[in-house]
């Protein structure tokens, strides 16, 4: 099928959004020379909003606009940080992902203006963040220091941080890394320290179902490592019906013989239940790996644990 002559991408305005359709754009165009990239701007309801985003409607707040401008033909393509994508729920009817780009770095990483390291630092230390993944695990590993919430994009919290709103801040390394501020990383954190979100460091194309040409078109940026990894995480969290208020944390690996691994755990908000299973797929398909690895964290109490969260 012919690649189209133009495609149109919808995009948050955020330095972050617009650096990640930035990568697409090069990769399109390294692919099929000659294709014209326009972006259809939009704000999302997530992005206005600044309280707490259960009140909202959770991460699903950040798509309705963007799955609104493709579904009413405005634009062709969207591009999606797959941790933003709600699980507990299919995608909007007449939609599909095209491609699961290759994935970025996974882990978290600790800005201390001071340089000081996440165990250097004192008690009582105000660590911005509204992620409950992030403070359920700091709970129960770091609990002498204290969580401020604090929202808005990678670039605003800096900002924030620079005006004493907290004094440090925990943030995706993939993130710093697409708006270029790795200058700030005081630390990193391996993620036996601080296990990531589902889908943290992939970026998603999604289309219309029925728009061939532009699925077509984008389909080969796809790695099929990360789709691998991707399908398993989140059959994890749509089995486990987790939602935005729920500290749920797990990734995959693939192998380069072609294994298949999958660690996920459950915690209660304060970080004092902690729930973890492991598995590699052997034989089993990512879907499959994902869903036993959500059945192995049942058998363990996790339904009870994130039914007793308030959303």
């Amino acid at each position: 099928m012919a690649v189209p002559d133009l495609i149109r991408i919808v995009s948050r305005s955020s330095p972050m959004a617009l650096a990640q359709v930035e990568r697409v754009r090069a990769e399109l165009t390294a692919l099929h020379p000659g294709l014209a990239i326009e972006v259809v701007p939009v704000t999302t309801s997530g992005d206005r909003w600044m309280g707490d985003l259960g009140r909202l409607g959770g991460k699903g707040a950040f798509t309705k606009e963007v799955d609104a401008a493709l579904l009413e033909g405005r634009a062709d393509l969207a591009v999606h940080c797959v941790k933003d994508i709600p699980a507990d729920r299919p995608l909007p009817a007449g939609t599909v992902f095209a491609a699961f780009l290759k994935r970025d770095d996974i882990r978290d990483a600790l800005v201390h203006p001071g340089g000081l390291t996440l165990d250097a630092l004192p008690d009582g230390t105000r660590i911005g963040t509204s992620s409950v993944r992030r403070v359920a695990q700091l709970s129960a590993s770091h609990p002498q220091l204290t969580c401020v919430p604090l929202r808005g994009n990678a670039n605003r919290r800096l900002e924030k941080l620079e005006q004493g709103d907290a004094d440090a801040l925990l943030l995706a390394v993939a993130g710093l890394e697409r708006i270029g501020r790795t200058d700030v990383i005081t630390e990193i954190l391996p993620v036996e320290t601080m296990i990531p979100p589902i889908g943290a460091g992939v970026l998603a194309l999604q289309c219309r179902e029925d728009d061939s040409a532009t699925i077509d078109a984008v389909s080969d940026l796809g790695d099929p490592d990360t789709h691998r990894e991707t399908t398993a995480e989140r059959m994890l969290l749509h089995v486990l019906q987790g939602h935005c208020n729920s500290p749920i944390a797990g990734y995959a690996r693939a192998e380069r013989d072609g294994r298949l691994s999958l660690r996920a755990r459950v915690f209660s908000p304060d970080g004092k239940t902690v729930l973890d299973a492991h598995e590699w797929a052997g034989p089993l398909d990512p879907a499959t790996l994902g869903t036993s690895v959500a059945v192995a964290l049942l058998r363990q109490g996790a339904r009870e644990v994130i039914d007793s969260i308030a959303h």
